[in-house]
């Protein structure tokens, strides 16, 4: 290093050596006429000879360290700064010698400049600073505009600006101003164009690391530092990664730092010397190593310091990670107010990569009765969990949870520094609270770009400095720095880890880490994560905001910090308040992340199981004992419970619900096969089984002798649906969100096979009541759409629970409270209120509104469906099929005979003959159909009940009798007679004769009549009088019976059994439209059977459908992905384990009211050598189908059976796809169907579901819902949807595809990790079970991803406008049907059409 450069003085002139008054005059007299010169264009310098430039040049050296007090040093700068823009441009006023070599001397006149710059008792004046301002221009105006300028002057003027800072910014008191701002500036610009221009030698790199290395206690290195690298590293990104990349986004006042004519090939070489070379002294030495340090003036600043190297630091990582940030501050900010001014709070705690997002529905809706959690309120205790079978219970139990986590006391010698004894091996510092109030919200950060570099790479250039920040509380002999355990030290170690942690959870699929870095990586969390002594609040918050995906990327170890991270949840989720973190992060945002990680954790217990632990576990588990991975189970179950209970979020609340949906269906699932092997070890071994009392039920345990274990699927299914109902029913009840959710999670919770008791389901059902009672019972100034839905979302949840648990109608109560609930949102109001009864039919109809209304319908269809329902013919038949196995022939509609009751019911009767089994038995087969769909029925008569026939008594005709015999029994004659025999003996008296006879009294007329009736008796007499043949008395037979009859009229039967043939069912009620209670139906009309046919396609069900999708590693295009399912050897055995268990084949075919035939051959056989492509609904398709709801899983493939070339049969359009030929006997169309039932909004999935010619409209659903299994998670982001879906689907304002995306990736752990995309403008917030970020088992992953697309296709209909409910779109074609086709006859002629064979 040149002496001059390294000593502290300047260059000295020969005027020094006299009289201070000699030098000050001769210096006076000498600027002034040179000054003169200046200004006037016409003047000529002076200055003609090289010994008069030089000897004026040692003059105006002197005259630079002269006193402000005049003008000389002012004239002098003037000279100098005249003289130097000699390597830019030819003056007059420069002098000859200079222009005619200008390089030498410009090198002399910056030595003698660096006189000015030296410190002096003045240097705060503004006549000072104005002087070192226009220096410092004219140095940067030279570097920019100069293309003259040799390698030696390049050298002497970067060494000229490192001395000058090093003069401003060395001394450890030296105050940062605007000129230390402008003079590292001008160092950084300058810098870089010399590395554009003539790269610096490696000594100038090395003598600038040293600089750097005293200047690190000033604000303005660190700030402008971070600037020119942040510029620098943008260039250096479009170079490296080219335009794709995502772009690093700096102010174009740093972008223009970097030379636009800087060769490409000097943009990597000038960054890798600048951030690492000069970057590492100053950000890994920011933090003061000894007390001394401490001690100086800069103390104050120190932490500000670190904290911004960090920072600068951790946005070069994001901008490595393809992370886009904007990082534009304007640089007049700092040269005008300079640092502590742009500190904002929101700096205080760094990458906060979570967004707090406010329901839209709790301002809405006026609280009733609701507790919300106090701000001084302990936190409640959570239930307790003990430990599982297989694990004994832990010797040393978990802190308790209903204690407060109070924070740590505040030293009240806040002005002394901290001292600590060399022999203590840890110490405890204090965190006080700054009286600053927490952000209110941040912004997601965007996922990284798929072509980021790897982990290795990125720590290879940073590794060092973060590491060396996050640990920089040790020193090499273990203990503690108290001088950067204070807080104001904990924001630049908390950007450290938070940023480690960033670049760790950005590993790529498959790849590996150098097991150094995973071990220090570790080391750090570890540290961190400490929750008792030496903890850190900052730090700790910082982790868990940027580890959400910590324990779902497969990081080699990572599942050894289990213990560690449950101590930290527990000291975050448990607690309320967190008091301890309320100063530098928001509450919300700091337990959104750790409820993420907590449910990335869950699975991880019962997939490794009793698989022990090594030491580091034991180690840093808190005090616990940590036998296992299954012993952390009840640990974490507490922890989720107890963060429900203190979660006030909305969008927190989601995820911990959809959380413990996935924990129950795991628990329930694992269970069952660890019973399945303890049976097969106690038929082997003996072993013991528990003791399970079974009752009348085949889902019922009843409580016994024997112990139920406590962390059991059982127990677990109990302690969530009553924590679910019991805050459904009071906290949550305001709040149509997180009642969405829960209402969704108590359906899959009903879905969950576990043994419990019979009340605790009825309970359930019982809870779910009392919430729509609540809802429905409102003001009316309060109801709104989203009221609605929640109570249609609160019919369906009780649908579910009725339709997988049937057993509960057995118990009157629950039956009569469920009908109270259908009476309820069917007429609007009870009929029994307390002890007040009314009668339906004096109630008036007033649902709360049209929708609840069918909602309610739904429910008592179900209910009718369920309860008590007796085996019958499945809906699989119609008019063909029944006239096919009957006796008839002909046509199938002429043969039958159509009815509607109650405008609701068509009734179609087939009169069939008897058969030779039948003898004469009246029979019929009645097709009824409703708005709860198509049912068959064969009927028969018989006088006695079934349980009193005998299995002989097969007909209707009683037995006959034998014949009678003549001479059978005795016969008397016997006269009859009116009057006794002894009536003649009694003598008359005159009494007898008061009376008279009535020959006499009556008229002539009358006595004619009177005569004609004795012979009319006389006559009858005669014919009564028994014959006489020969003497003999002619005996008549008895009466034989006639023969049976054959021929009945089973309809006019049936409905007369019904009660429908009456005279007040077949009269008009007078209402214009309203038709009679019984109206027959003329099926010769044309169009009565395409009708029928539409009637039948219409399904009862919620008809939902998704698409499955395998994208192998790398691929972009979408004929890539379609190809992969054509072959096994393509696609992984996972994927097809996934799609068996997603539902079972079902065959394509000509079937009767569906698209699916009966036929369910086996998956084994039906997938043979393809990946899946089988199911792409051409020949199969997988199905799912319960009571309410039948899924439809679409796999598209490229192939398809017209022709070889159809690979983009899934992107065509609808047009072009119906322009293909198909089989009439495979396809059938329901373009009618969709248009004329009901009216289907312009963004259909019909329309995407119509390009693939193969697929029926049977599958068509009324969501857009993509399953696409990925081998490598980063390709999730270059999965274009657009490509796999038409144009036409694009109903969004941005043009994207309004679809939801699940994307399920395999870890090497045998978990599955979950992406969902969702709708983002959707008014209820998460679709649960599945959130982005799920780690779920294979056990459950069907499950969950069914409950997603069931839930996911709910919640579009509940928010669309154009999505009744099944039934009500049947119910509004059957009237369309009856209008059309009403027989307008009499009731004569009613009866008459009875009477007549068809």
């Amino acid at each position: 290093m040149d002496q001059s450069l390294s000593g502290g003085r300047g260059h000295v002139s020969v005027l020094s050596c006299f009289p201070p008054s000699v030098g000050r005059d001769v210096a006076a007299a000498v600027v002034k006429p040179l000054r003169a010169s200046l200004g006037n264009p016409e003047t000529h310098s002076l200055l003609r000879t090289d010994r008069e430039v030089k000897w004026t040049m040692e003059v105006l050296c002197y005259g630079l360290t002269l006193p402000l007090d005049g003008d000389t040093v002012k004239l002098c700068v003037d000279i100098y700064t005249d003289w130097l823009m000699a390597l830019v441009s030819v003056r007059d006023s420069i002098p000859p010698p200079i222009s005619r070599e200008p390089n030498p001397y410009a090198q002399k006149i910056l030595r003698h400049l660096y006189s000015l710059f030296l410190p002096r008792s003045d240097q705060m004046s503004p006549v000072y600073l104005s002087l070192c301002q226009q220096v410092l221009c004219a140095v940067r105006t030279l570097a920019r505009e100069s293309a003259v300028m040799s390698r030696d002057t390049w050298e002497t003027l970067l060494h000229f600006l490192l001395r000058i800072n090093h003069a401003m910014l060395a001394p450890p008191t030296a105050a940062a101003g605007g000129v230390s701002n402008l003079s590292m500036a001008v160092l950084l610009e300058v810098w870089l164009l010399s590395c554009s221009q003539c790269f610096p030698s490696r000594s100038l790199w090395q003598m600038c690391r040293q600089m750097l290395s005293s200047w690190r206690h000033q604000p303005a290195v660190v700030e402008h530092w971070n600037r020119a690298v942040a510029a620098l590293t943008s260039r250096l990104l479009l170079l490296t990664f080219g335009s794709s990349f995502p772009p690093f986004k700096v102010a174009d006042e740093d972008a223009a730092l970097i030379p636009a004519d800087m060769e490409d090939d000097r943009v990597p070489q000038t960054w890798f010397s600048n951030p690492v070379d000069l970057g590492r002294p100053l950000v890994a030495g920011s933090a003061p190593p000894t007390q001394e340090e401490v001690l100086r003036g800069g103390d104050s600043q120190l932490p500000i310091i670190f904290f911004r190297a960090m920072r600068g630091v951790s946005k070069l990582v994001d901008a490595f990670l393809g992370v886009t940030v904007d990082d534009r501050e304007p640089t007049e900010l700092l040269l005008n107010t300079g640092l502590t001014a742009r500190i904002h709070f929101r700096d205080r705690l760094p990458s906060l990569g979570v967004a707090v997002t406010r329901s839209p529905f709790r301002d809405r809706l006026p609280s009733y009765s609701v507790s919300r959690p106090r701000s001084g309120s302990a936190p409640p205790t959570p239930v307790n969990i003990l430990s599982m079978p297989s694990a004994p219970p832990p010797t040393t139990s978990p802190p308790p949870h209903n204690r407060r986590l109070k924070p740590a006391n505040v030293s009240k010698a806040t002005s002394k520094p901290p001292t600590t004894s060399p022999s203590s091996p840890h110490c405890k510092s204090s965190y006080p609270t700054p009286p600053s109030p927490p952000p209110l919200s941040y912004c997601l950060r965007p996922s990284p770009s798929p072509l980021r570099c790897n982990v290795d790479s990125l720590l290879h250039l940073f590794g060092c400095w973060l590491f060396d920040a996050a640990l920089i509380n040790k020193d090499s002999a273990g203990h503690c720095d108290v001088t950067v355990m204070s807080e104001r030290w904990a924001g630049g170690r908390a950007e450290a880890c938070g940023t480690l942690c960033r670049i760790f959870t950005c590993k790529k699929t498959a790849e590996d880490i150098l097991p150094v870095y995973l071990s220090r990586f570790y080391l750090v969390l570890l540290q961190g994560l400490q929750v008792c002594e030496g903890a850190c609040p900052p730090v700790l918050a910082s982790i868990l905001l940027n580890s959400t995906c910590l324990f779902c990327c497969d990081l080699r170890g990572v599942n050894l910090l289990l213990p560690t991270f449950t101590s930290a949840l527990e000291s975050v989720l448990l607690d309320r308040d967190l008091l301890r973190f309320k100063s530098f992060v928001s509450v919300v945002d700091l337990r959104r992340p750790s409820i993420l990680i907590l449910a990335s954790m869950l699975p991880l217990p019962l997939q490794f199981g009793s698989v022990q632990s090594e030491g580091l576990l034991n180690r840093w588990s808190g005090g616990n004992d940590v036998s296992s991975f299954l012993s952390l189970k009840p640990r974490l179950i507490s922890v989720l419970v107890g963060a429900l209970q203190t979660e006030s979020d909305t969008h927190n609340t989601q995820v911990i619900l959809a959380a413990m949906l996935n924990l129950v269906q795991d628990s329930a699932l694992g269970q069952g096969v660890g019973q399945s092997q303890q049976e097969t070890e106690s038929q082997c071994g003996g072993v013991r089984r528990p003791r399970w009392t079974s009752g009348t039920s085949g889902n019922r345990q009843t409580r016994g002798t024997s112990t139920i274990q406590l962390d059991s699927a059982g127990v677990l299914w109990v302690q969530f649906v009553r924590l679910l109902t019991q805050r459904l029913t009071a906290q949550w009840r305001n709040d149509s969100a997180v009642c969405l959710s829960a209402l969704e999670v108590l359906g899959g919770l009903a879905k969950v096979e576990v043994r419990v008791e019979e009340s605790e389901r009825r309970r359930a059902v019982s809870s779910v009541c009392s919430y729509i009672v609540f809802q429905c019972s409102r003001p009316p100034q309060l109801h709104s759409r989203e009221l609605h839905s929640i109570i249609v979302a609160a019919f369906h949840c009780l649908n579910v629970w009725l339709t997988h648990h049937p057993a509960m109608f057995d118990h009157q109560d629950c039956l009569l409270e469920v009908l109270e609930i259908v009476e309820l949102g069917i007429s609007g109001s009870k009929s029994r209120l307390g002890q007040e009864v009314r009668c339906k039919e004096e109630k008036e109809l007033n649902p709360a509104s049209l929708r609840v209304r069918e909602a309610a319908e739904a429910t008592l269809n179900c209910v009718m469906q369920v309860s008590g329902a007796l085996p019958f013919v499945g809906d699989l038949l119609n008019e063909d099929a029944l006239i096919g196995r009957s006796a008839s022939s002909g046509g199938s509609v002429k043969k039958f005979r159509y009815f509607v009751v109650d405008s609701s019911v068509i009734l179609a009767i087939l009169e069939q003959p008897p058969g030779p089994e039948q003898a004469s038995c009246p029979s019929l087969t009645a097709l009824i159909r409703g708005p709860s769909g198509r049912h068959t029925w064969t009927l028969q008569l018989h006088l006695e009940p079934r349980e009193g026939r005998t299995q002989a008594q097969q007909t209707l005709i009683p037995e006959r009798r034998g014949v009678a015999q003549e001479d059978s029994g005795i016969r008397c004659g016997v006269k009859h007679k009116l009057f006794p025999e002894n009536m003649d003996r009694v003598p008359s008296v005159k009494a007898d004769l008061s009376i008279p006879a009535l020959n006499r009294i009556v008229p002539d007329g009358v006595q004619q009549q009177l005569e004609r009736l004795r012979a009319v008796l006389k006559r009858q007499q005669q014919v009564k009088h028994p014959p006489q043949v020969s003497g003999h008395l002619v005996v008549m037979t008895t009466c034989r019976p006639p023969p049976p009859v054959t021929n009945f009229q089973t309809a006019r039967l049936f409905l007369s059994h019904l009660g429908l043939l009456t005279p007040e069912t077949l009269k008009d009620p007078g209402t214009s439209g309203v038709p009679t209670q019984l109206v027959s139906l003329d099926s010769s009309v044309p169009g009565f059977s395409a009708d029928l046919r539409r009637l039948d396609q219409l399904p009862s069900r919620n008809c939902d459908s998704a698409f499955v999708f395998y994208m192998r590693a790398g691929q972009r295009t979408a004929a890539e992905i379609l190809k992969n399912v054509e072959s096994r050897c393509s696609v992984s055995s996972h994927f097809l384990d996934f799609l068996s268990s997603l539902g079972r084949p079902m065959e394509v075919g000509p079937q009767q009211g569906g698209g699916t035939s009966s036929r369910s051959p086996e998956f084994p056989a039906v997938v043979g050598d393809s990946g899946g492509g089988v199911f792409n609904g051409e020949k199969f398709v997988l199905t799912f189908t319960d009571a309410l709801t039948e899924l439809t899983f679409i796999v598209p493939s490229s192939s398809s059976s017209s022709s070889s070339s159809q690979a983009a049969d899934w992107l065509k359009s609808p047009e072009e796809a119906g322009s293909k030929t198909e089989s009439p006997s495979r396809l059938r169309s329901h373009v009618e169907l969709s248009q004329d039932s009901a009216p289907q909004s312009t963004s259909s999935p019909a329309d995407n579901l119509k390009s693939f010619p193969s697929v029926s409209s049977s599958f068509v659903s009324e969501s857009r819902l993509l399953i696409v299994w990925v081998e490598r998670f980063e390709d999730a982001e270059s999965f274009l949807a657009c490509d796999l879906l038409p144009e036409k689907t694009t109903d969004t304002a941005t043009g994207a595809p309004n679809v939801h995306l699940i994307f399920i990736h395999p870890l090497r752990t045998g978990l599955y990790r979950i992406r969902f995309h969702e709708n983002a403008t959707s008014k209820f917030g998460l679709v649960v079970p599945l959130v982005n970020g799920s780690v779920v088992s294979k056990r459950s992953l069907a499950f969950l991803v069914r409950e997603t697309v069931i839930n996911c296709c709910h919640r579009r209909r509940l928010e669309s406008d154009s999505a009744p409910l099944p039934h009500v779109r049947r119910k509004h074609l059957i009237s369309d049907i009856i209008l059309r086709y009403r027989h307008c006859h009499s009731a004569p002629s009613f009866y008459s059409a009875l009477f007549h064979d068809l």
